[in-house]
Parts: structure tokens; sequence; C-alpha cells
């Protein structure tokens, strides 16, 4: 480990641009792209802010620890698709459940309803060929000014990085996972 000397100095200067809705993305093959994103919805939730949430990849009916705690709070959470694909029966209808649910999240986007709108592992349905790269780009586009959305999953479509304002992916450099531990409740779900 180096040791550093705490900057004297503020490292950088204020941003003179105007305050608009961003577009954030979590990519990357490393752990913590959700749990990221959905900090940012805690804080926004925080700050009395409308925030919704979509899952592209998890169940209706999931009831993992953010889908428990987020109803306390009051934060909507919706599962669109049907879980993870190889536990698919049906890729076709995977395909179409995808489809559907982005025409949910195209709606709270657009409507300029919330402030955040979180588009959780919508990069699978994307790269898996079920939805229409187009039609995300342009809504991100034409989305309301203040709508922030934060999108995550790995393989992030370029087009969709160009897109965004802030990038961040989390690179793995270990995981219990592959040591033989098996997934924590609490911690992966």
């Amino acid at each position: 480990m180096n040791i550093e000397t705490p900057p004297s100095e503020k490292p950088y200067d204020k941003p003179e641009g105007e305050r608009r809705g961003i577009v954030i993305v979590n990519t990357g093959d490393g752990k913590g792209k959700s749990t990221a994103a959905f900090g940012l919805a805690l804080r926004a939730h925080g700050r009395g802010k409308a925030v919704k949430i979509f899952q592209f990849m998890k169940v209706p009916s999931a009831r993992f620890g953010e889908h428990r705690m987020f109803e306390q709070l009051g934060i909507p959470i919706e599962g669109l698709g049907d879980g993870f694909s190889w536990k698919s029966q049906d890729l076709e209808h995977s395909a179409q459940l995808a489809r559907d649910g982005w025409q949910k999240a195209k709606a709270a986007m657009l409507s300029g309803d919330y402030f955040m709108v979180t588009l959780d592992e919508i990069t699978y349905p994307l790269i898996y060929g079920w939805m229409p790269l187009d039609d995300v780009l342009q809504t991100l586009r034409e989305r309301p000014s203040q709508v922030h959305v934060v999108i995550t999953g790995r393989r992030c479509p370029p087009e969709i990085i160009e897109l965004a304002d802030t990038v961040t992916e989390m690179t793995l450099i270990k995981h219990a996972f592959k040591a033989g531990i098996p997934a924590q409740r609490g911690i992966e779900d």
C-alpha cells in the first residue's frame, strides 16, 4: 500500500452546465451493478423524489431482499421477466415478456412522473436480440429533460455507452462463487 498526502485544494472546478436528467450505466463482469443502482434509488427516494425500478430478468413474484425493503419504503419495483434464460422453458415467451416490459418502462420514462427510472438488467434482453435497441436509444434521447435513467447489466451495447453521461464498469477481480462458496442470502439476493 502506498501512503498518500490528502489533497489540500479542491481537485476540480464546479461545473457550469445546466442541471438535467442524466443516463447512468453500470456494466461489466464484476459484482455491484444493481446494488449501486439501488443505492441511487434510495438516495433519490430519501430526497423525496419519485423512483421506479424495472427488473428485466426477475419474475414479477420475486421476493429478494431488495423487493422486501423497497416495498417497506414505498419504492415501486417491478419484475418483468421469467428468470435466468437457462431456466426458461420458452425463450420466445421470455422475449415477449421483455418487449412487454419495455413498453411499461418506456411509458414510465416518457411520462415525466419519475425523477429516476432504473432499468435493471436491461442489457440482457438487448444483447439477446429480444428488444429493439433503436427504440431504447430513441426513448433515452426523447425522455423529459428532468428524468434520470439508470441502466445495469453486463456487456452494455456500445451505442448506449456512447449516449450515457456516466458509465462505470465493474471489474471482476475475485468472486466467492468461483471459490465454491454458494450465493448468500442478503448478499446476492
